[in-house]
């Protein structure tokens, strides 16, 4: 399956690019798994963003990542999304691999912060993350933190 990622600051993303970003998150986190949270928290004006698209050049899946600072002291990304007609192909360890080089490359020697949903513990860990928290409510749905050193 062919698909091509971009890292994009969101002052380059185009308005339909972050339309699309925005409706992916939504129909992923609000309408699937049934969360309901402002999306639009702030963080996406400080974050470069994921953005994986297919052949048509539809986006199905996106990401962003934060700068040290932004809301941890350490790199972190969040509001990982993957299009679920696309799961189950390894884009999701694609994913993930594309935004620890990126951060690596940006932000060499930070470690990594991030908050993940407790089920997804061991695809973290298979990514050199490691549980820092004991677990807590997010949107209703257990979470960790993990850190990548």
């Amino acid at each position: 399956m062919t698909v091509i990622f971009e890292i994009k600051p969101f002052s380059e993303l185009s308005l339909d690019e972050l339309h699309d970003c925005v409706s992916l998150r939504m129909e992923v986190f609000a309408v699937e798994q049934n969360a309901p949270y402002n999306d639009l928290d702030g963080y996406d004006k400080k974050a470069f963003h994921l953005i994986g698209k297919n052949k048509q050049d539809t986006i199905i899946s996106t990401a962003r990542i934060l700068v040290p600072g932004a809301k941890f002291p350490e790199a972190s990304f969040g509001r990982v999304v993957l299009d679920k007609k696309y799961r189950g192909n390894g884009l999701g360890h694609e994913m993930i691999h594309q935004m620890n080089q990126f951060i690596s490359r940006t932000f060499p020697s930070v470690p990594t912060k991030i908050s993940a949903m407790l089920y997804l513990k061991e695809f973290y860990e298979s990514h050199g993350f490691e549980q820092t928290s004991d677990t807590y409510l997010d949107c209703g749905i257990e979470h960790i933190d993990m850190i990548k050193p």
